[in-house]
């Protein structure tokens, strides 16, 4: 198997990754409550293509925190990406949420900071829960 950074971005593929991760995202956001929704929707009003452009600033660091998670899964054989990242959860979100908070405190839109905030207490169990199928999306590109 592939490495994620080799498979996901790559300049031929990097476009598709990022534009199949923001088609999660927004299925993932339909599921949640109504301050997830409304959350998501003042972010995309206030700037639109910002979830998409923020999944492409972001794609680097979090292929960087999920190689190692990858490489234990092709060494164990492989199988389902999204059922071994559903199976070690607590540190999977906890390292991708990690680039987000991160990248929250640098940020120099209260508006964004405010909002990230406000969600970020559900932020893990969000994670957790899209952790099946955000393993599907990648594990399409990795063959």
């Amino acid at each position: 198997m592939t490495s994620l950074k080799s498979a996901l971005l790559d300049s031929s593929a990097r476009p598709s990754v990022v534009s199949d991760l923001n088609e999660l995202v927004d299925a993932e956001v339909s599921k949640k409550g109504i301050a997830v929704k409304s959350g998501y929707g003042l972010v995309k009003k206030i700037k639109p293509g910002i979830i998409e452009a923020a999944i492409d600033s972001l794609l680097d660091d979090f292929v960087q925190r999920l190689e190692p998670f990858y490489a234990d899964f092709a060494q164990s054989g492989g199988g389902s990406f999204g059922d071994y990242l559903a199976g070690r959860s607590d540190e999977v979100s906890d390292a991708m949420l990690a680039v987000t908070d991160e990248r929250a405190e640098r940020s120099q839109r209260e508006t964004i900071k405010k909002v990230y905030n406000k969600l970020r207490p559900q932020g893990k169990k969000n994670v957790e829960e899209a952790l099946p199928a955000l393993g599907g999306v990648l594990q399409k590109y990795t063959g």
